[in-house]
């Protein structure tokens, strides 16, 4: 009886630890700034593919594993006072803040754009644009406390996320 207990719960160990590290996964976003397109990475799969915009120059949009700290819906621009919500609003209506240089992410992001025009191109100050419908789509599956990662590489989206573990 006791060997059986204990295969029993030797197998009850062994499913439930995937099943609880799937369960706990955190979504990866990925940005590659060599192609200008960002993806969203859940359940160990490639979840979306969008085109972004980012920094004017390499060293504005800063590279490396960073951490969503913030989120908001319409945000507020403080630099130019413009309210939440507003047509000429350049942060367009979703923010996904995050870490980067020691900030507490409010002053990089993840964010929609009131010049649609701009995505697919590089022109923003640091930031990563990108079209409302699809930052909206974004801010629906990426939680505070799931990581960005911003870098710039000939490699597919795949290969990037099996090198950090968010796929199989």
């Amino acid at each position: 009886m006791r060997i059986w207990l204990a295969i029993c719960l030797a197998m009850a160990v062994a499913f439930a630890a995937p099943l609880q590290a799937a369960a706990e996964a955190k979504p990866l976003v990925i940005v590659n700034k060599a192609v200008n397109k960002l993806a969203l990475v859940r359940d160990g799969r490639i979840d979306a593919v969008y085109p972004v915009a980012t920094g004017v120059n390499a060293e504005l949009t800063p590279e490396g594993m960073f951490t969503v700290t913030v989120k908001a819906v319409n945000p507020y621009y403080r630099k130019k006072n413009i309210p939440g919500g507003a047509p000429n609003n350049p942060l367009g209506t979703r923010w996904i803040g995050f870490d980067a240089r020691g900030t507490d992410g409010r002053i990089y992001g993840i964010h929609g754009t009131n010049n649609p025009a701009a995505i697919g191109r590089y022109v923003s100050q640091g930031c990563v644009r990108m079209y409302n419908r699809d930052v909206e789509h974004l801010y629906e599956r990426v939680p505070i406390g799931a990581n960005v990662l911003i870098l710039r590489s000939n490699e597919p989206f795949y290969a990037i996320a099996k090198r950090y573990g968010a796929v199989p």
